[in-house]
């Protein structure tokens, strides 16, 4: 009898993964991923059939976690701007502390390998940020959440903007806001 999948082993390769994708891209080897969870590369694939798999789980791992941040601070009751400025912001401060998993994220959203199924996951638990992003977003190659190309110019804009806020602290507030006003700008309606 196979023995039980353990939620803790799961999770460690999660984290595994998304510390090695961080630090070596995508051609991080399934083996020193293995040896960064402190499992077996075997138990790797008892749990994940293939890297791809895996990969997945990691992009929605994370993309959960960050929709569960950004919708603390969500208001339907504000302007459209204002809704989009307190995504902005928290997703900010998220990628601020959560530096690993934002850098994953960032090469799994261009990589190819997220699936169309796990991006709908990600969209049906989240239907608030979806009707944000239909709200402002002005073309379909733009529209944050369902194109990797939209994601990819999100991604880049925000890691700007985190990057120049983790080196210049006291300018967190400035950076946060001229990073905000760009991606308006160039991506929305207004």
């Amino acid at each position: 009898m196979a023995r039980p999948k353990s939620e803790d082993k799961r999770l460690a390769l999660i984290d595994a993964t998304t510390r090695a994708v961080a630090e070596f891209g995508l051609g991080a080897a399934t083996s020193l991923i293995a040896r960064k969870a402190g499992v077996a590369e075997g138990t790797l694939f008892r749990y994940f059939a293939t890297k791809d798999v895996l990969f997945n789980e990691v992009y929605y791992h994370h993309k959960q976690d960050l929709g569960t941040e950004l919708m603390k601070s969500y208001d339907q009751s504000l302007p459209v701007k204002e809704r989009a400025r307190k995504i902005w912001n928290s997703y900010i401060d998220w990628g601020l502390v959560n530096i690993d998993a934002r850098k994953a994220m960032s090469q799994l959203v261009v990589s190819g390998k997220i699936t169309k199924e796990t991006l709908q996951k990600i969209f049906d638990e989240f239907p608030e940020l979806r009707q944000l992003s239909n709200e402002s977003i002005t073309n379909e190659y733009l529209t944050c959440g369902e194109s990797p190309f939209g994601d990819a110019i999100f991604f880049a804009l925000a890691e700007t903007t985190m990057e120049f806020a983790a080196k210049e602290q006291e300018r967190k507030q400035d950076y946060m806001a001229a990073g905000f006003d760009v991606m308006w700008r160039g991506m929305t309606k207004a």
